[in-house]
Parts: C-alpha cells; sequence; structure tokens
C-alpha cells in the first residue's frame, strides 16, 4: 500500500506525536452541531483517532460508528467513550474496504482524507458515497497544507496531504454531489495551518 501504514500512526500514538489532536472536538464539528446543520442521525467518523469527534457526536444522541485502522487510537477512543459514559461504536477497519450494514445518514470527515496518500484517494471517494444514503451530507474539513516542494517539484508529501479544492471537487463530482458556492469557512488547525469546512449532499 502507497503512504503511511497502520504501523506508521501506532507508532505515532504510542510516541505521543499526536499534533493533529486538538484535546477536544473540532469547533467546527460543534458549530454544526450548534447551529442545526447536523441533527442526531446514523453517522460515521472515518479516521476517528482518539474520538474526541465520536464522543461529542454520542453525547448529542448521534448513533455513532468511529472506524480507524490504528489499533491504539480504537482503543483510546474506546477509553474515551467508557470514560464518559457513551455509547458509541469503534471498530478496527480499512476504509478503502469496510463496508457498512446500512447506509450512514450523515460522515463527518475530518482527519482521513489528508492521512491517506492520493493514489487512494478516488477509492476512498468512491467509498464515501458508497456508505452515505441519498440526500446523505459529507460534512468535510479540508487540510489546506500546501509545501514548496509539491508546489515547485510536484512532490507528493504528507501526511497531511495538502487537500487542494480544485483536486477534492474532481474527486467529489457534481454529478455524484452537490456543492455550496464558495467561499468556504477556515478552521484554523494546531498544525500551523488550516481546514476549509465544507458540505456536500449526496445525490
Amino acid at each position: 500500500m502507497t503512504g503511511p501504514t497502520p504501523a506508521f500512526w501506532q507508532e505515532r500514538f504510542e510516541t505521543a506525536q499526536t499534533g493533529w489532536d486538538r484535546g477536544a472536538a473540532s469547533p467546527q464539528l460543534v458549530a454544526w452541531l450548534d447551529d442545526g446543520t447536523l441533527a442526531p442521525c446514523r453517522i460515521a467518523v472515518p479516521g476517528c483517532g482518539a474520538g474526541w469527534e465520536v464522543a461529542e457526536l454520542a453525547a448529542r444522541g448521534f448513533d455513532v460508528t468511529g472506524l480507524d485502522y490504528t489499533p491504539a487510537a480504537v482503543a483510546r477512543a474506546r477509553e474515551r467513550l467508557a470514560n464518559g459514559g457513551l455509547s458509541a461504536r469503534v471498530e478496527q477497519a480499512d476504509v478503502l474496504v469496510y463496508q457498512p450494514s446500512a447506509p450512514f445518514d450523515a460522515i463527518y470527515e475530518q482527519t482521513c482524507l489528508c492521512a491517506i496518500h492520493p493514489d487512494h484517494w478516488v477509492q476512498y471517494a468512491a467509498q464515501l458515497h458508497a456508505w452515505l444514503r441519498p440526500g446523505g451530507k459529507l460534512l468535510a474539513l479540508l487540510m489546506q497544507r500546501l509545501r514548496p516542494g509539491a508546489s515547485e517539484q510536484g512532490l507528493i508529501e504528507g501526511p497531511p496531504y495538502h487537500c487542494d479544492i480544485n483536486a477534492v471537487r474532481a474527486l467529489f463530482p457534481q454529478s455524484h454531489w452537490v456543492w455550496p458556492k464558495p467561499p468556504y469557512p477556515q478552521v484554523k488547525h494546531p498544525s500551523l495551518s488550516h481546514e476549509l469546512a465544507v458540505v456536500l449532499t449526496r445525490r
């Protein structure tokens, strides 16, 4: 497999190299919850990591499935839920092959696309489309982390990989998704970069 392996991410968790972890749910997720953009439903959180967003959604009455293929992340997310007295499913799974038992109403995509090597983006985008019911929402935070090597020499540098908005529009075309009009909100990130917040609706 091209790109980071489960062992790579396992080491990051074991050695506390988790600079992407805010220590709380993303402020954009909280905003979407507070303004009604996202209401209780059956939702997936691919690449859930330590489970902050899984716990936030569970606390607000969602039927949540968190997915991660790193054992340490799954254990940490389950521990967070147990400590909070919360109920949600956290499964160790590869998002490129995972198949849900039933379609989801929504998917919260924050840390998975930017963690997957771009060679696998087309496959991952197809997975997200297949997981969602028609009319379901994909709530995405797109990492903006363009490095000089990428812009000047075409190098593929990451993770996190830069989620260029034009590339993302090609991955999630209008024929399959309803796009809101830009500009999109910028969400500050602990890595000194930012994310673009976009809500797509599956056709």
